[in-house]
């Protein structure tokens, strides 16, 4: 009977030592070309960047895609607006590729907008964060910026910003996904 119990306890320890490495052979499934440094990275806004009316902004949070490829480019983009009534005014960010100087193409997202008509002066506002989720193809080296501008459609914004801190970050992420 001990024999038996032995053998089980090793046809165990065997069973979980294979689970084990299937386990982890598949937590590398899925990653474009594992090991190669510089295929992801993500970057995050450290202040604020105040809005003007009317034109394109570049903010200071770009990544580098560091080779000629496929990306996933994604962003979360958190945008602060207030103004006072009557007010509809709303803040707009796009992907802007600084080394062609041109915009990714269909990247432009509404972040965030007030409308506010109601009599009297109590000023309104609001917080807002928005997805940018794009995929590009690059030649060679690349950096990616992300821009914002405000517009104000009735009234004026008192304050206009596209915004980072603790209670959430601006954040612009590549991932490498083809040669």
């Amino acid at each position: 009977m001990k024999s038996f119990r032995s053998s089980l306890a090793v046809i165990a320890v065997a069973l979980t030592a294979v689970a084990t490495t299937v386990a982890l052979a598949q937590t590398n499934v899925g990653t474009a070309q594992p090991g190669v440094a510089g295929d992801q990275g993500v970057s995050h806004l450290n202040s604020q960047v105040d809005l003007p009316a009317g034109a394109w902004v570049d903010t200071p949070l770009t990544v580098s895609l560091p080779f000629s490829g496929t990306y996933e480019l994604d962003a979360d983009v958190r945008g602060r607006l207030s103004g006072t009534p009557s007010v509809n005014t709303y803040i707009t960010a796009r992907l802007w590729n600084a080394t062609t100087n041109t915009a990714v193409p269909q990247s432009e997202r509404l972040v965030n907008q007030i409308i506010d008509h109601n009599v009297g002066d109590a000023a309104t506002g609001n917080n807002q964060t928005a997805p940018i989720s794009e995929v590009v193809h690059v030649d060679g080296p690349t950096t990616i910026r992300l821009q914002a501008r405000r517009i104000d459609a009735v009234g004026a914004a008192a304050i206009a910003q596209i915004y980072s801190d603790g209670a959430g970050y601006t954040s612009l992420r590549f991932d490498r996904v083809a040669p």
